[in-house]
């Protein structure tokens, strides 16, 4: 990408002022110019201040509150916080985590955000989880901008088109309904590990294959950031998985038929094999492992394995490609209407984006891209919304998505379609890409004539300031009540009341001050213990629930009547306990009982 201009005069007569650092005799200083100056410093530098600044209000408290709700935050805050505990103090129980006592394995109850675990090793106690979740929240939105900004960089696109892609891409409008999943959100590793691929392959859109480019190691860290994304849990990971071993299969098939065609065989070097095989390794085996983890959590619970009815449920209409969330600052009051027609607007208001929509729809016929690949990306879109549909696609989803939940192992553990819009959004992205390079050219072209020079900037920022506009949020930022002291005075193994619901995930985050271990917790499905001991302590305190808790192992309660309103301990303050062996302290309105 040029400037634009050159300066006129004789070398003589610029100075050292005239070209800044770059100038000066320091070649350390010319080396950090050019640094700073380099364009990828200034991709990730930024995405981190757009992250920071599209994501607003998150970095205002983010020792206090978290964005979206309290729910699903507080579980994360909790899982990352605890991932990065187990690494340090005990690796080999990092799967059988301090809630759910006296389950094991219970780390796995939900996509565990476990690559993240470095991140969880940074601070203790319960505000550096939220700070920890907060950062990590802008975090990944940024990553995802870079990883789509690469992605389509190495696809043949220019850096406008690069810019736009990311924006739309990280902030579409669809991701605001997942405001509170940051397992949703993490998706920036699946463009990032494809654009690694794609470079060491010396393979792009714009160029096709190009064997003088292949980088082995740039392969490798494709497949080593691949096997992180899986790391980061199946939800949005298994899709992945199966991409990239379609995309071996594919890229085999056309190596073997050009060999087959020309009786040779096509480039490809040993280092560059050495590294797929390393790498693919490497993923295949991150893959299994936690593969066999969560198998092993459905064998000791067996409810955890979901039915199709559960894809059936969550499966979108059509209209929900077109609608927006309610944290749309743009579209989510003028989509109101539309929401109200589907059944569950947090996974099925799916809008894309209408600048994207249009940018995309522009680049199946004008783009930087051969006109072949525009079809596949067309074809691609197309698929996925269909997949996208789950079981509103034809009246069953058959063929469709319920025929892979049928054949693909672990894809009925999916049961929410409407997520395949990563997808769909990532293909519009690149298909955008295409036609604003194109776009980025003619306005250059046009700019070199006089005036049009000053007012090229502003046209050229236009596309990136419509996509930028359709992901301005007005997300809640909820304040997470903090432990009380008794919490961290009461002797582990301990049980939270009231117990069960979401308010079970606040007390998960609680326990991020030293992780006693409690029987409270909140997953993807409940254990069998969860349900009885909710049953056997209705009536707490009395000789049938005291009786219960010493026999699995707790050795004090804790109870909160401030909260207890509407469960079965409303008025637990006022229970009499004499002759019951136990004792009570209250600390702060909170009680505290002793077995």
């Amino acid at each position: 990408m040029t400037t634009g201009s050159t300066d006129a005069r004789p070398p003589a007569e610029i100075t050292d002022h005239d070209q800044g650092p770059a100038a000066t005799g320091d070649p350390g200083s010319r080396a950090w110019w050019r640094w700073l100056r380099h364009e990828w410093t200034l991709a990730v530098l930024g995405g981190l201040l757009l992250a920071v600044v599209l994501t607003w209000p998150t970095m205002r408290h983010p020792a206090s509150t978290v964005p979206g709700d309290i729910g699903d935050p507080t579980l994360q805050a909790w899982q990352v916080a605890w991932a990065g505990h187990a690494v340090l103090t005990d690796p080999a129980g990092l799967w059988h985590s301090n809630t759910f006592f006296p389950e094991r394995y219970t780390y796995a109850y939900s996509d565990t955000l476990l690559g993240y675990a470095p991140i969880g090793m940074l601070g203790s106690g319960f505000e550096a989880a939220l700070v920890r979740y907060n950062v990590l929240y802008v975090l990944v939105h940024a990553l995802a901008f870079v990883g789509a900004y690469a992605l389509v960089r190495q696809l043949g696109a220019g850096r406008l088109g690069g810019a736009v892609a990311g924006v739309a891409w990280a902030y579409a409008p669809w991701r605001l309904a997942h405001a509170g999943h940051l397992n949703i959100l993490s998706s920036g590793g699946i463009a990032l590990c494809l654009a690694m691929l794609a470079r060491g392959h010396g393979w792009s859109l714009r160029h096709g294959y190009r064997p003088e480019r292949r980088r082995p190691g740039w392969a490798l860290a494709g497949w080593l950031v691949a096997a992180w994304q899986i790391s980061l849990g199946f939800g949005i990971g298994l899709p992945l998985v199966y991409f990239l071993l379609a995309a071996v299969l594919v890229g085999a098939g056309g190596y073997g038929w050009s060999w087959w065609r020309r009786g040779r065989p096509p480039a490809f070097g040993r280092r560059l094999l050495l590294a797929d095989l390393a790498g693919g390794a490497v993923f295949g085996a991150v893959t299994l492992l936690l593969g066999l983890v969560y198998l092993r959590v459905v064998d000791l619970n067996p409810q955890a394995e979901r039915s199709l009815a559960w894809t059936e449920m969550f499966s979108p209409p059509l209209i929900g490609f077109a609608t927006a969330p309610a944290d749309s600052w743009l579209w989510g009051e003028r989509h109101a209407a539309a929401r109200e027609q589907l059944s569950w607007p947090p996974e099925m208001a799916l809008l894309p984006g209408m600048a994207l929509l249009a940018l995309a729809a522009a680049g199946l016929f004008v783009s930087v891209y051969p006109a072949r690949h525009r079809v596949a990306l067309g074809i691609g879109v197309l698929g996925t919304v269909l997949l996208g549909l789950g079981a509103t696609l034809g009246g069953d989803g058959d063929p469709g998505y319920l025929t892979l939940s049928k054949h693909l192992p672990g894809w009925d553990a999916l049961r929410t379609p409407g997520r395949m819009m990563h997808w769909t959004s990532l293909l519009l992205a690149v298909l955008a890409a295409g036609t604003v390079t194109v776009f980025a050219r003619a306005v250059r072209r046009w700019s070199s004539r006089g005036w049009a020079r000053l007012l090229a900037p502003v046209v050229l920022l236009v596309p990136l300031a419509v996509v930028g506009l359709e992901g301005v949020n007005r997300t809640a930022h909820p304040v997470v009540p903090p432990p009380p002291a008794a919490t961290r005075m009461a002797a582990e193994p301990m049980l939270v009341l009231p117990a069960g619901g979401a308010l079970d995930l606040i007390f998960m985050l609680w326990t991020t001050d030293g992780f006693p271990r409690v029987t409270n917790g909140l997953g993807g499905f409940e254990p069998v213990t969860q349900a009885q001991t909710r049953a056997a302590t209705a009536a707490f305190p009395d000789p049938v629930s005291v009786a219960y808790l010493r026999g699995i192992g707790v050795r004090s309660v804790v109870a909160l009547p401030g909260w207890a309103a509407g469960t079965p301990w409303q008025g637990i303050a006022d229970r009499p306990f004499d002759g019951l062996g136990i004792t009570r302290e209250e600390i702060d309105g909170v009680l505290v009982y002793r077995l």
